[in-house]
């Protein structure tokens, strides 16, 4: 086994017993709308912070 030893007994039947119930609801808060807002920067220092943002 190249990529390390491990028991296969150990991996069969692994039955869990989950209850949906305390699940997310990932659509409860769905809502359409718009966000706006107001900048004093330019659009080429938000180009540059955003390429700063990624070189980190």
């Amino acid at each position: 086994m190249g990529f390390g030893s491990y028991d296969e007994s150990e991996q069969k039947d692994q039955n869990v017993d989950t209850d949906d119930s305390d699940g997310v609801a990932v659509h409860e808060n769905d809502h359409d709308g718009e966000v706006s807002f107001e900048t004093e920067a330019s659009t080429s220092d938000l180009v540059e912070k955003l390429g700063e943002m990624k070189d980190d």
